[in-house]
């Protein structure tokens, strides 16, 4: 065995070590600083073995004080609620650009697009609002073209009718 495998298997047993250490004394800290910052468990151990990633990685240097993981810990935090923020405003503004498409009167075609079968629902918006053709609809969704064409013609159809029977109510109830 040569002179430089030796340092280096003393220098990875050294840095083993120095994070074996870090982990042993604030892994249960850390776990309990994430669950009671969290969503529940699952959110707790990802972050908390997060957390052990990058010590790992700042063992290579020097041992681990309590502090430097917990610094280590409020960085993750930081960054996993600035991550579910963009999450959320994304998710926001996606349904609001889907809903904003309708426009601010329609909510009777709101409320008869909900009261579509799922499956006729999806063909008709992915058809109508996002432009796919039929053979496309047919590979997004794993049926045949034909498929997509009955799911649609049903749902042109049911809509139509929802549409005409609250048109129908809004006028009786409009009548002096």
């Amino acid at each position: 065995m040569s002179v430089k495998a030796e340092r280096g298997d003393r220098v990875d047993q050294a840095r083993e070590q120095r994070f074996l250490a870090a982990h042993a004394a604030c892994h249960d800290k850390v776990y309990r600083y994430f669950r009671r910052r969290t969503a529940g468990p699952p959110t707790a151990e990802d972050l908390c073995a997060e957390v052990f990633r990058i010590a790992w990685e700042k063992s290579r240097d020097h041992e681990l004080s309590v502090l430097e993981v917990f610094g280590i810990a409020r960085n993750v935090l930081r960054n996993h609620n600035r991550s579910n923020v963009r999450s959320i405003n994304l998710t926001q503004q996606l349904e609001l650009q889907r809903t904003s498409l309708l426009g601010p009167d329609n909510d009777e075609v709101r409320e008869a697009l909900a009261s579509l079968k799922p499956q006729e629902r999806e063909v008709l918006l992915l058809t109508y609002w996002d432009g796919f053709t039929s053979a496309e609809v047919a590979q997004l969704l794993h049926v045949t073209a034909t498929a997509v064409r009955m799911r649609l013609h049903r749902a042109r159809k049911e809509l139509g009718h929802l549409l005409r029977a609250d048109q129908a109510a809004e006028d009786v109830s409009n009548e002096p």
